[in-house]
């Protein structure tokens, strides 16, 4: 895969690109994708991006790479390419939401999808503003809390770390939350271009 193509990861608030190894982003709602004039390899989460794109020639969907027959059909295109970038271990993609997937011998075996930090934060904060408290992220998750700060922190953070660390792989953490993330989950890596790995991965496999 040659270094100088175009790729562009599009979520729900950025156009996220990567060219000769070096990555820029650009907000969803300002950016006009009109104004590239190369060929740009892209994934999208987003509709309002997908209306300005889909009708631009130079700008090309990676779901067509795509072998669904590996994945289900309701899918995000962001975790299956993730999923394509490692031949074994458990994703955690933290954003807007955080979705796990676990990669066994280079197939896809399932995951699950968990309110992003922030979602998780607004909810106590929606419930009542006495409960509108920082995560704690050095909190034993092995003993009880005693104050409102940790009981929301334990909550939120004790049923993911569980799931997580009774599969026993090596943790990949991408994302915008990933280094955040990583105070929960110490032994794992964090690599903020799995996604676009992933994406030369599959148009390798393609070519």
């Amino acid at each position: 895969m040659e270094d100088h193509l175009t790729l562009c990861d599009i979520g729900n608030t950025s156009y996220h690109f990567l060219k000769d190894e070096r990555d820029t982003k650009e907000s969803v709602a300002t950016f006009d994708p009109s104004t590239l004039t190369e060929d740009v390899y892209y994934i999208s989460v987003s509709p309002q991006a997908d209306a300005l794109v889909g009708n631009l020639a130079n700008w090309h969907d990676l779901r067509a790479y795509i072998n669904w027959d590996n994945y289900y059909e309701t899918m995000g295109v962001d975790r299956i390419i993730a999923c394509e970038a490692i031949a074994e271990g458990l994703i955690i993609d933290a954003g807007s939401a955080i979705t796990v997937d676990l990669v066994e011998e280079g197939k896809f075996e399932g995951g699950f999808i968990y309110p992003g930090l922030e979602a998780m934060q607004a909810t106590y904060r929606n419930i009542s503003p006495r409960l509108d408290y920082s995560l704690n992220f050095e909190l034993d998750l092995d003993k009880m809390p005693q104050n409102s700060r940790d009981a929301i922190s334990y909550g939120v953070l004790r049923t993911l770390y569980s799931e997580v660390m009774r599969h026993d792989q090596q943790i990949y953490l991408t994302g915008g939350n990933a280094k955040v993330l990583s105070q929960l989950f110490p032994t794992a890596i964090v690599d903020e271009h799995l996604l676009f790995k992933g994406m030369k991965k599959m148009m390798e496999k393609r070519c």
